[in-house]
């Protein structure tokens, strides 16, 4: 027997909602968090190829808002003058009525990798791009089919 989807149930981005510290981001555009795994290559005797030992991974990702409102800088400016790095949690959930299920995942220790202070041109949209590192998540809802 094959599984099969209906294009129904493929989630859409248009129902992602953020959460920086508890705060509603209602101005996120996006939001993507990754793990890569870090691995070493391993010499096998008796055979050409070359596996791979993991060795631990690393979290990136970016938060991309509208610029309306002034929330990282506020966040952010005072903890990094004084030479703190502020750690935030990011709950980010994915919730699409025709899908599944809902999916929500909080980054626990997100590490902000810049502080956009002044980015504009004439006749663009503001936009905000906030690249971070993170070290610990949890799964808080997972879509099971």
């Amino acid at each position: 027997m094959t599984n099969k989807i209906n294009g129904d149930r493929v989630i859409s981005g248009t129902f992602g909602e953020l959460w920086l510290d508890g705060d509603y981001v209602a101005e996120v555009v996006g939001v993507q968090a990754k793990v890569e795994l870090i691995k070493e290559d391993v010499s096998l005797a008796g055979k050409y190829t070359t596996d791979q030992k993991f060795m631990g991974y690393k979290g990136t990702g970016t938060v991309r808002m509208h610029k309306v409102n002034s929330r990282m800088i506020r966040k952010m400016s005072a903890d990094v003058l004084r030479g703190i790095n502020p750690r935030m949690q990011l709950l980010s959930s994915l919730n699409d009525p025709g899908a599944l299920g809902a999916e929500r995942i909080l980054i626990k220790d997100a590490s902000f990798n810049d502080l956009t202070l002044i980015d504009w041109e004439l006749r663009k949209l503001g936009e905000i791009e906030a690249p971070f590192t993170f070290t610990d998540w949890e799964l808080k809802d997972t879509i099971n089919n």
